[in-house]
């Protein structure tokens, strides 16, 4: 927190947004790019360390609370009763500053819980605006190429103050034409905003109290009212429908892909890969077409990810290789590789220069440096030693039906095909198993482990059992050409 940290930003996030016709999320919990709409609307305001930051709610208000519990601890909540509108949530959010012992003694910065796009630096610059023009509220705007539907800013052809804010129902066909538009974040004198709530009536249309006549009240008061203009007017778009929400998350990923590019990941084709905005990266990682990297996934320098991969929560390390995998909290060392076709889940390593094949699922389970899975096989609560090759179609029976239990593969081992590995159970190091075995006992090291029945032969048995079959005529066929022989 520096001296010129704003006295408190609100985020007004108390409404319903019925547009999204969802019954199962408040509007501003939608997710977008690995943050919630109302998230990525606190995280920006962070960015001002703000000595408080309040979140008005109101619809489905426990929901909403909850999350700011869990993802934003610190941010206060104060509840909006009555949905009568900006003005009244803006009041809501002073009384609960007062009760908390904030001084309005600054700026308060006003915004929305459904603007994703909205970052801090633009917050910075309306703030700094505010403090230098001395303004008793400035306005943050945009112009757009299409304003139909928004309020319009009306300047002083001189001095270029804010004259009104006029909705698009009520204005002309002059002021229609102006492309300057309000975006509902505004910086406010504190105390002179808490005297303009004071004074709000609910004289229109709606019997609502609007925040945007506090302009007015302001103005009429002597007190300069200014706007910003956003260097990108898609920083200020709201989410109102599922449609908007969908155009939001393709811009913002636009941007934290471009990001990414400018920091030195190569991304073959940016339309069909996904960044969440915590994904990290070093130089020269390699992203191919139709991967999605979600929550704290971290690639390494030089790594090489997808095709068709989605990564969550996952750290790829320097020099690894992940093909068509999807991968939920795990950890890929450096030089290591998996899929074509893996699924690691649940808490996997995999150490370095291992291998995960193909059609390959782990679960919780170690694989050690240099360890191979090849293909076809399933290892759950398992760890493999350094160096050990696990043969096709190996199951780890990890499940009793009451506890799940652990299987261990030492150093250098070898797991014939086709084993089920009944935990718990250990394979000692430099041990082998007989392909086809259930390993149900331990195998000690340097030991073979076999466990299979004899085979016998039983002569004749097609001809018998499965009469005019093509198999019988097959057989009889290939014995018949062995008596001529």
């Amino acid at each position: 927190m520096s001296a010129n940290s704003p006295a408190a930003v609100v985020v007004l996030a108390a409404g319903e947004g019925s547009r999204m016709k969802s019954k199962a999320l408040p509007k501003v919990l939608h997710p977008v790019c690995g943050r919630s709409l109302l998230g990525h609307v606190v995280s920006a305001a962070q960015e001002l360390a703000p000595r408080r930051l309040v979140v008005v709610v109101g619809h489905q208000r426990a929901l909403v609370e909850e999350h700011l519990a869990q993802s934003y601890p610190g941010v206060l909540a104060a509840v909006q009763r009555d949905q009568n509108g900006t003005g009244s949530a803006a009041r809501s959010a002073l009384d609960a500053l007062a009760a908390d012992g904030t001084a309005l003694d600054g700026t308060v910065i006003v915004t929305t819980g459904d603007t994703p796009l909205l970052t801090g630096a633009t917050l910075r610059a309306l703030a700094e605006r505010h403090a230098v023009e001395g303004n008793g509220v400035t306005v943050l705007t945009a112009e757009v190429p299409d304003p139909t539907g928004y309020g319009r800013i009306l300047r002083d052809a001189v001095g270029g103050a804010v004259t009104a804010i006029v909705e698009h129902k009520d204005a002309d066909d002059a002021q229609r034409a102006i492309t300057e538009i309000n975006s509902g974040v505004y910086a406010f004198e504190g105390k002179l905003l808490a005297e303009a709530l004071g004074r709000l009536g609910t004289d229109n249309a709606q019997g609502e109290e609007y925040l945007t006549d506090t302009l007015a009240i302001l103005r009429t008061s002597g007190h300069r009212v200014g706007a910003v203009v956003a260097e990108d007017f898609r920083d200020i778009l709201g989410i109102n429908d599922r449609v908007q929400l969908a155009e939001a998350r393709r811009l913002l990923n636009a941007r934290l892909v471009e990001r990414a590019m400018r920091e030195g990941v190569t991304v073959v084709d940016p339309a069909t890969t996904w960044f969440d905005v915590e994904v990290t990266y070093r130089p020269d990682a390699v992203v191919l077409p139709n991967t999605q990297l979600h929550g704290a996934t971290h690639l390494g320098e030089g790594c090489e990810v997808g095709p068709n991969c989605t990564l969550t929560d996952t750290v790829v390390g320097a020099g690894a290789h992940v093909s068509n995998t999807t991968a939920d909290r795990a950890e890929i060392a450096e030089g290591a590789t998996v899929g074509p076709y893996a699924y690691l889940r649940g808490g996997v390593r995999v150490g370095a220069k291992a291998k995960v094949g193909t059609f390959v699922e782990i679960k919780k389970s170690q694989i050690g440096a240099g360890a191979k899975v090849p293909h076809l096989s399933y290892l759950g609560d398992a760890e493999v030693g350094e160096g050990a090759n696990i043969g096709a179609a190996t199951v780890t029976a990890n499940w009793d039906g009451v506890n799940k239990n652990r299987t261990v593969i030492g150093a250098h081992a070898r797991i014939g095909v086709d084993n089920m590995l009944v935990a718990p159970v250990t394979v000692g190091d430099g041990a082998y198993t007989a392909g086809g075995s259930v390993i149900s006992q331990d195998v000690p090291a340097g030991a073979l482990g076999v466990s299979r029945a004899p085979q016998r032969n039983i002569e004749g048995w097609v001809a018998r059992k499965r009469p005019g079959t093509v198999s019988a005529q097959a057989a009889a066929d290939a014995l018949g050409g062995a008596a001529e022989a």
